[in-house]
């Protein structure tokens, strides 16, 4: 917003990108977030008694506000999916996983590889949208770096490995399973991503692959919840 890489937006509307708001309101705002987000995770570690998470924490309060805050954001640095991967993806499952249960499997880590994958798949298809955008602003995303072609495969590696996943946690629970109920899910935003698809054609795709990753996580939630019940 405030360094001009959103002027000329072709997804959802930004705040102070588009001046609907001033960076001192959208600021203020983020800490009482933060605040309340440290709050919370400060009464769930002690509750858990799972210390070690509050290094995570504030590791997670780190990355969300380098993204693209600071003086040197990661967002624009092609660093964005990495961190996405692990704060999604790794840390978001893992430390849920930790703090309920105290112990981690095959299938925990699994999860948080698959999980992450699709996250990570919404910021490849937001970032392949704005590729054309980014360059001209020297924004520099990964999908800058890749071009249309690699993104575009690299979309698909991470879909098609996060079902590869689910067969992984398979081998820990079989009824993981029925994780792969998603899957016809991906079908759609695959081939609109795999296609020639730019700019504003690919926000089905965005919106689709966010309710993939909804889907795949409650599905996989539900034959791992199974597990038990199964024997």
């Amino acid at each position: 917003g405030i360094r001009g890489t959103d002027e000329e937006r072709v997804g959802p509307v930004r705040l102070v990108g588009q001046r609907l708001a001033d960076p001192g309101s959208v600021k203020a705002a983020a800490f009482a977030c933060f605040f309340a987000a440290c709050v919370l995770g400060l009464a769930l570690v002690a509750l858990s008694e799972a210390w070690l998470l509050l290094v995570v924490g504030a590791a997670a309060v780190w990355a969300a506000w380098h993204y693209t805050g600071g003086e040197r954001p990661y967002g624009y640095r092609r660093l964005g999916e990495v961190m996405v991967f692990l704060f999604f993806g790794l840390f978001a499952v893992l430390g849920t996983t930790w703090t309920q249960a105290h112990r981690l499997d095959l299938a925990s880590v699994a999860g948080a590889v698959g999980c992450g994958a699709l996250a990570c798949a919404i910021l490849v298809t937001n970032n392949l949208r704005d590729l054309e955008g980014d360059r001209v602003v020297g924004k520099r995303t990964l999908a800058v770096r890749l071009g249309f072609a690699r993104t575009r495969a690299l979309y698909t590696w991470l879909v098609v490995g996060a079902f590869v996943m689910v067969l992984l946690a398979a081998v820990a629970h079989p009824t993981a399973l029925v994780g792969l109920l998603a899957a016809p899910l991906a079908l759609r935003p695959l081939r609109i991503v795999r296609g020639d698809a730019v700019g504003r054609a690919l926000l089905p795709a965005l919106a689709q692959t966010g309710v993939l990753q909804l889907a795949y996580a409650v599905a996989l939630s539900v034959g791992l919840a199974l597990a038990p019940l199964v024997g």
